[in-house]
């Protein structure tokens, strides 16, 4: 089925769920028996979807055996990339990202024209994404040398998110960056989901059910998890079963 993954996402975002994705980073999976064990926790705590990305030095080949291991669950598994050496044909589908706020024209247009021929040729859904990362004091941060935007303006998040929704993308992820102190304050997602139409991923720094109250409450759609779970896979599981279990009316309207 065509935009099968894409599909799966709204239709259970139209049923009123709220969304978990677990994020794996191919190069700290560790052992397979260990990744598979925490694919089977994840899945079993409810998780929706697996990314895999985050890393710069992780080859197509080893980012397609852990996408093999990952669809053991059952849950579809989207390509996160940080670079084409995350592309795989095993996965399922592939975030098609654009980094907005970055000085860095690799990132806005050129590595899009490389991975083109290589996701056409793999056959992979593509899903396109706008990408916004706020901290600059992350590896995301430094590698993709973001012009960060200040915690006190989130109308300029929102003409980003504007921005988005006029350039057709589908999917807007603000992200704090893997391993941030803190999650990205509620008033982002708030502000964007009250004035764009564009389904809301918030990731970084979410290491508590609390945070993630907070973040669904403002109007995020998605949270996106991945350290938690890899460091306190107890932890981890509390946090996926804290976005499962909400049920609370989000302010974003």
């Amino acid at each position: 089925m065509k935009n099968r993954v894409y599909r799966y996402i709204v239709d259970k975002l139209s049923q009123g769920e709220k969304l978990h994705f677990t994020l794996v980073d191919p190069d700290k999976a560790g052992n397979l028996d260990k990744l598979e064990e925490l694919a089977d926790l994840a899945a079993s705590a409810g998780s929706d979807l697996f990314l895999i990305g985050g890393s710069t030095s992780v080859t197509p080949e080893e980012a397609g055996i852990v996408a093999d291991t990952l669809k053991k669950t059952g849950l579809p598994v989207v390509i996160f990339p940080g670079n084409i050496n995350c592309l795989t044909p095993r996965a399922d589908a592939v975030l098609f990202m654009v980094l907005m706020n970055t000085l860095e024209p690799y990132y806005l247009m050129q590595v899009q024209v490389l991975a083109a021929p290589l996701i056409r040729k793999y056959g992979l859904e593509t899903i396109p994404t706008g990408y916004i990362v706020f901290n600059m004091d992350t590896a995301v941060g430094h590698v993709g040398r973001v012009y960060p935007i200040p915690y006190s303006k989130p109308e300029l998040a929102l003409a980003y998110g504007l921005a988005a929704e006029m350039m057709g993308f589908k999917l807007l992820y603000l992200e704090a960056g893997s391993g941030a102190p803190s999650p990205i304050p509620p008033v982002f997602p708030q502000v964007i989901k009250r004035n764009t139409g564009l389904i809301t991923m918030v990731g970084g720094g979410i290491r508590s059910p609390e945070a993630v109250v907070e973040l669904l409450k403002a109007g995020a759609d998605i949270i996106v998890t991945g350290t938690v779970m890899e460091r306190d896979p107890v932890k981890g599981v509390e946090v996926v079963k804290a976005v499962k279990s909400y049920r609370g009316r989000d302010t974003s309207s």
